[in-house]
């Protein structure tokens, strides 16, 4: 990871400044497949606990199965990647960067408050909610190569679908796109990732209209050029 000088040098220079983008959505619903393909190229920061929480069960020579036997080893891992999360996303604010927070969308309530938290400093928030039905959720979570108990994958999903709603009003219909990824079909799926592409650049291109963030911009720039001036 780049140094905090070098991220926070970016700031007003950042092609995503004062946008964030929440992905939600259960497990096996291909929330990193969509990262990866509608987010490419757009120079956005993901901040991602899950690719931590698997780094640290790798080095740990923990199972990616998710046994009951190493519940208790796993979570201070979880706990550790949640953390470190957390750091490299309040660095990444402090630059104002632009952002893609990869969230299960289960707990609403660390999303409304992430939501809430970066409204106030002037962002502009969007959710992208990925949806699968529960069959194509379990097919996909055996495939995986971390995968969870069946009845977590149920439980997940079922809390999941409960919190569309939720964020629909949290974040306003207009900001909010909802992907059905429950189609293998690769022309389909081709598809409906060139829609969500489409649909993120929209939103990134969106001017910004908060008034804190336009402030904060204009001072960025007047010290940046009194910086100049000195050399």
């Amino acid at each position: 990871m780049k140094k905090l000088n070098q991220i926070l040098a970016e700031g007003v220079y950042d092609p995503g400044i004062f946008k964030a983008f929440f992905l939600a959505g259960g497990p096996g619903s291909g929330k990193t497949f969509v990262t990866q393909s509608a987010f490419a190229g757009t120079g956005l920061k993901i901040v991602n606990s899950d690719t931590l929480f698997e780094r640290g069960l790798k080095k740990a020579n923990l199972s990616l199965k998710m046994p009951e036997s190493e519940a208790e080893f796993r979570d201070i891992i979880r706990q550790r990647a949640k953390t470190t999360a957390g750091t490299i996303l309040d660095t990444y604010m402090r630059g104002r960067l632009g952002l893609v927070i990869d969230a299960t969308g289960r707990d609403k309530n660390v999303i409304q408050r992430q939501h809430a938290l970066l409204t106030n400093l002037g962002y502009d928030c969007y959710m992208i909610f990925v949806n699968t039905s529960l069959d194509v959720a379990l097919e996909r979570n055996k495939k995986r190569e971390r995968s969870v108990p069946e009845y977590i994958t149920r439980k997940s999903h079922a809390i999941v679908q409960s919190n569309i709603g939720k964020f629909q009003n949290s974040f306003g219909m207009g900001n909010m796109v909802i992907i059905d990824n429950s189609k293998d079909d690769r022309e389909l799926t081709t598809q409906i990732m060139d829609r969500c592409s489409k649909a993120v650049r929209r939103l990134l291109n969106n001017k910004i209209k908060s008034y804190t963030a336009k402030r904060w911009m204009a001072t960025e720039r007047r010290l940046r050029r009194r910086k100049w001036k000195l050399f």
